[in-house]
Parts: C-alpha cells; sequence; structure tokens
C-alpha cells in the first residue's frame, strides 16, 4: 500500500471516529420522571432511569435536607469514586443557592454529584433500582454511568427540573 493511500486511509478513518461521537450540549433531568436525558444538537439521543435524594420534592435548601437541586449547573470535575463507582461533580452551590442560603443563615451543602450506584456485597445493584436513596445526588446504575462517563465531558451544562 502506498504511503499516500495509508495516509488517506488513516485520515478518512479519524474523520469517521471524530463524527460518530456526538457533541453533547447538556443533560436534562427531569425529577418527576426520575429520567436523565442526554441532548446533542438539541435532540435527545439517550435517557437514564435515575435515583435521586430521599427527600426528592423541592430544591435543595441546606445541607443535610437530602434533596437533589434545581435549576442550572455544569460538571466540573469527575472522579472514580470508592463509594460510588464512577461520578461527576456539579458545580452546587451556584451563585443563586449561595444568596439563597445565606439569607437564611443555612450552609446550602455541596459535593452533589452524578455517580453510580455502590460497589456493595450486600446491596447488589438492583436493590438500588426505582429507590430515592443518595444525600442529593443523581445516581445511575454502573453500566448506564460508564456511558454517560463516556459521552459528556467535563463543562457540560446539567438543567434539572422538578
Amino acid at each position: 500500500m502506498s504511503r499516500w493511500l495509508l495516509l488517506l486511509c488513516l485520515s478518512l478513518f479519524c474523520t469517521l471516529s471524530a463524527a460518530a461521537q456526538p457533541v453533547i450540549d447538556q443533560l436534562r433531568v427531569h425529577k418527576q420522571e426520575r429520567r436523565l436525558d442526554v441532548i446533542s444538537e438539541g435532540k435527545v439521543i439517550r435517557s437514564y432511569r435515575i435515583s435521586l435524594g430521599r427527600q426528592p420534592v423541592g430544591h435543595k435548601q441546606h445541607q443535610g435536607d437530602n434533596r437533589t437541586p434545581e435549576g442550572i449547573y455544569h460538571i466540573d470535575w469527575r472522579h472514580h469514586s470508592p463509594n460510588y463507582n464512577l461520578s461527576m461533580h456539579l458545580d452546587y452551590p451556584n451563585l443563586k443557592d449561595r444568596a439563597e442560603a445565606w439569607k437564611r443563615g443555612v450552609d446550602p451543602g455541596s459535593m452533589i454529584m452524578i455517580h453510580g450506584t455502590p460497589v456493595d456485597e450486600d446491596y447488589p445493584e438492583w436493590f438500588f433500582r426505582g429507590l430515592d436513596w443518595t444525600n442529593g445526588c443523581i445516581a445511575l446504575l454502573n453500566a448506564d454511568m460508564q456511558e454517560l462517563w463516556d459521552l459528556v465531558p467535563d463543562g457540560t451544562r446539567v438543567e434539572i427540573l422538578p
């Protein structure tokens, strides 16, 4: 195979590989439906069943209330969590959340993540399906979390709706 043909094939392969990976515009969480949508170019390309905080109704008010916040956030970092498999951190509390908490004289809380389920012999993954069990985070099954981890870059907008 000539060098020119090899370079052409390599270029075509790289172009097709890049085109195959959709650009993710945002994630949209529908708390009431327990659904997370992955949006690319304004279209939902994936949806996942999620679990929320143990008190799922309403916006997070303060640290320890076990509520999942509502509003606009962004994924600002990620890590391999020893407790919850993969996790992506949301930039909660935002300025509005901090101001509201300050008015009420409370700590708004922090460490709101999108994460997988615990890897625990006593509680298999199926135990968590359909259960709101987090301290305010958004949880997916581990296979779904791996797929989301691979699709979504840091900086992605996350809209959390009631």
